[in-house]
């Protein structure tokens, strides 16, 4: 139970009232959208512009790692990086060769822990319906899920027209939670991996420094970045004794998430507010503003 009685009764009145604490209650964040739930519920214990669909980078791979754990396939299986069948896209470097195999489970692994893209693009491209079938696969998941502010068109998150919504990567990282191997793989701090044909190896670190921290307990954690999408975070750590799902899209610097992740650490166990960087909360404040111009003339247009 959490030890702060302020808390309590601000979540007694988000479950009774069914709507979210006011702004002076909500911690202060850099993240232009978020939310925050326990882990194994929906419901959030705060929401800033959670239902906001936005573009997810990389945060895209852990509906890949549902897909790739849920489908049942041989997780022993060797694997081949094939050349794309579409061109990548420009930030979609990386140092594996093509034509080079490695086993499922250990491209599944980089994929979540280090965001390897070809890992993502390869996990896709070996599925029985191939690249087609496997995207089609995630958007029937995201529906499953009632995921409803989320389309997927690429399994890495290099489009910009992979989107959802923090409310839904809630829904996603619950969903996730319940295969403890797709926890360990993206939360795996280092990795080596051993490649055939040839036979070489390369090592592979976690993009998400908190997985190195045993005081943040991370037993969940996928990284994302994109210009457009900003740097993104979804977690599940322990927060005042609770394992608690984070997730953060959209804020400027390559530390502003876990920031935002210690400010909502803090919050739960003291009620305390926090505050952000003033580049930062410019940076939100824009893109927040943004959003809301790009809403309301869709709205018009709508209603016209």
């Amino acid at each position: 139970m959490f030890t702060s009685p302020w808390l309590l009764a601000v979540v007694f009145s988000m479950v009774s009232t069914g709507i979210q604490a006011t702004n002076a209650a909500k911690p202060a964040l850099a993240s232009v959208n978020a939310a925050a739930a326990i882990a194994g519920e929906d419901a959030l214990l705060f929401g800033k512009n959670a239902d906001r669909s936005v573009p997810i980078a990389s945060i895209t791979k852990l509906m890949t790692a549902l897909v790739v754990v849920e489908s049942g396939l041989d997780m022993t299986e060797w694997l081949t990086f094939e050349e794309r069948h579409l061109p990548a896209a420009a930030n979609a470097w990386t140092r594996i060769r093509v034509d080079s195999r490695l086993q499922r489970r250990d491209v599944l692994r980089i994929a979540l822990m280090s965001s390897e893209n070809f890992a993502a693009y390869t996990l896709a491209r070996s599925f029985p319906g191939g690249f087609d079938g496997f995207v089609d696969a995630m958007n029937a998941k995201a529906r499953e899920l009632g995921m409803n502010n989320t389309h997927f068109v690429d399994p890495t998150g290099l489009s910009i027209d992979n989107v959802s919504s923090a409310s839904d990567l809630v829904r996603l990282a619950n969903a996730a939670m319940r295969h403890p191997v797709i926890g360990e793989f993206s939360t795996t701090g280092y990795y080596r991996a051993q490649f055939r044909n040839p036979r070489y190896s390369l090592s592979f670190g976690n993009t998400n420094a908190l997985v190195h921290r045993e005081s943040w307990g991370v037993g969940l954690s996928k990284t994302g970045y994109l210009s457009d999408a900003g740097r993104c975070l979804i977690m599940v750590s322990q927060m005042d004794e609770k394992p608690v799902i984070t997730v953060l899209l959209d804020s400027l610097g390559t530390r502003s998430p876990m920031g935002d992740a210690g400010r909502i650490k803090r919050w739960l166990a003291t009620g305390a507010s926090g505050s952000v960087a003033a580049a930062a909360k410019r940076y939100a404040q824009e893109k927040d503003a943004a959003w809301m111009a790009t809403e309301r003339g869709q709205t018009a247009r709508i209603n016209q």
